[in-house]
């Protein structure tokens, strides 16, 4: 009966393993507010997926203006401090995505782009935006250290 029960239990267990290997996940990263979001309290998540040579990146923050719209992007790492959301890095502008919060200031910010285009990148941050095209309106309101290199 032990042998009869442990067989599909393995099969269950080296199928999920097969379908975990096509899409590799990040760690969830948190993110942490920004002097440039002043009275905001935001807070939030920024996971990543990849599935085969694509990253598909997921933002959910809470506590930003409502009704505002905002832009997320990767960043390379700046001169400007040790801190990577501190650095000053550049934007990897192929990785803008942006998004209009909703009335209780949450925003859900999702997009893909190459891991190439983002293999250097060392952190992740969101601006106020101008408007819908994603123009960056500050430096940032929050942000995270992040390390694309780490998924396979």
């Amino acid at each position: 009966m032990k042998n009869i029960l442990i067989l599909p239990v393995m099969a269950l267990a080296l199928s999920s393993c097969s379908m975990m290997a096509g899409n590799m996940m990040m760690k969830p990263y948190t993110l942490a507010k920004q002097p440039a979001g002043m009275a905001l309290a935001s807070s939030g998540t920024v996971e990543s997926k990849m599935s085969g040579t694509m990253v598909m990146t997921t933002a959910k923050v809470t506590g930003l203006a409502p009704s505002t719209y905002y832009v997320a992007h990767y960043h390379l790492m700046g001169t400007k401090s040790a801190n990577p959301c501190e650095s000053g890095g550049d934007a990897i502008l192929a990785s803008k995505i942006v998004g209009q919060t909703d009335a209780t200031g949450m925003v859900t910010l999702s997009g893909s782009v190459e891991k190439s285009v983002i293999m250097d990148a060392k952190y992740f941050n969101i601006h106020t935006a101008s408007g819908a095209d994603g123009t960056p309106a500050d430096a940032g309101v929050s942000c995270t250290a992040i390390d694309v290199a780490m998924m396979k």
